[in-house]
């Protein structure tokens, strides 16, 4: 999965309601910092909460910051002016 489609899935949330395998990438995607957490929170197929980037702390998996720690300030605003 690209980087793109995989930010993008995460966005609006069809990340959590697709297969699990698609989700599973996303959350790698997610955990490593190639991505952060979408704009808004959702729920996944399961009814668990996916909390949005600015709900979770700064610098921890899913936000802003820990995508620039780890792959740079430019590719995490990249990420974060995807729709």
């Amino acid at each position: 999965m690209e980087e793109f489609d995989a930010q993008t899935l995460i966005n609006s949330g069809l990340a959590w309601k697709l297969e699990g395998s698609i989700g599973r990438q996303c959350m790698a995607a997610i955990e490593s910092g190639v991505c952060m957490l979408g704009h808004s929170d959702h729920y996944d197929y399961w009814g668990n909460h996916v909390p949005s980037r600015d709900q979770v702390q700064a610098g921890t998996k899913g936000s802003f910051d820990y995508v620039a720690e780890r792959m740079g300030l430019d590719h995490a605003e990249m990420q974060a002016g995807k729709e």
